[in-house]
């Protein structure tokens, strides 16, 4: 599948992943193929993102690249298009994957982003007309659920970051510490269609230091949503929680 330029409502799925905490199940699947209710997780999450108006579809890939180029050539979605950023020499993180794909995800409209490895109830429509409504340059899915690592809010707006296990924190802007609230990222986020061309860092890097750093002079919002449907398979034990959300709920994904 050649890199072009798509048009229209443009998604892309982080789809790279190698799965370490999933083995030996990922030792002969990739993590985005785990199945999740008898569908790989990649199925779902396309689905997901098509229902949501996405007309293209851009999927990075890394681990067993054979098996997911299978897969991706298998799916069809009437009026879809599908591209695939290939990182299979090296795994560039959320960051630099991002940053691989640009020249796929051209164009004037939003871009939604979404891991491979989480299985949500989200409303997507909600979220675009959120984002839309509001046009911050980025708007992250956010709970109110346990985690260690978190972003840091104040007046809807993102101030830092911090790790709860470490004591670390990182503040982009100068807080009010009696307002912050510390709401934990969902792996999904919808970014304005310049928002690559302001990435400055390079080679391999998480998209969060990216979004520290440009909050200092742009807009970023959370859109905070229930936490009641939301899974990742991050592990065997998550991925096991995931198949009986899933199990219990299969209309709501």
């Amino acid at each position: 599948m050649a890199k072009t330029k798509p048009t229209a409502m443009k998604a892309m799925i982080f789809a790279a992943g190698v799965g370490t905490r999933l083995q030996p199940l990922s030792l002969q699947t990739p993590k985005a193929l785990v199945e999740v209710g008898n569908k790989p997780m990649l199925q779902l999450v396309a689905e997901k993102l098509v229902a949501a108006g996405a007309t293209t579809l851009v999927i990075n890939i890394h681990h067993h690249p054979e098996q997911m180029l299978r897969f991706i050539q298998s799916m069809h979605f009437s009026n879809v298009e599908i591209f695939v950023s290939d990182e299979t020499n090296e795994l560039l993180d959320t960051g630099g994957g991002l940053l691989n794909a640009t020249p796929l995800l051209q164009g004037s409209d939003p871009i939604i982003l979404y891991n491979a490895d989480v299985l949500s109830d989200i409303n997507l429509p909600e979220m675009l007309a959120f984002h839309k409504k509001h046009s911050p340059l980025a708007t992250l899915a956010v709970s109110h659920r346990p985690t260690n690592r978190a972003f840091l809010w104040e007046n809807n707006q993102l101030v830092g970051w911090e790790n709860r296990a470490t004591g670390e924190k990182i503040y982009c802007k100068t807080p009010t510490p009696s307002e912050l609230i510390s709401l934990a990222f969902s792996g999904i986020h919808i970014v304005q269609p310049n928002l690559p061309n302001l990435i400055a860092e390079k080679g391999v890097f998480s998209i969060t230091p990216v979004y520290l750093r440009l909050a200092l002079n742009h807009c970023i919002m959370p859109f905070v949503h229930s936490h009641d449907l939301w899974a990742d398979i991050g592990s065997m034990e998550k991925l096991e929680k995931a198949k009986i959300m899933f199990s219990h709920n299969p209309k709501a994904f």
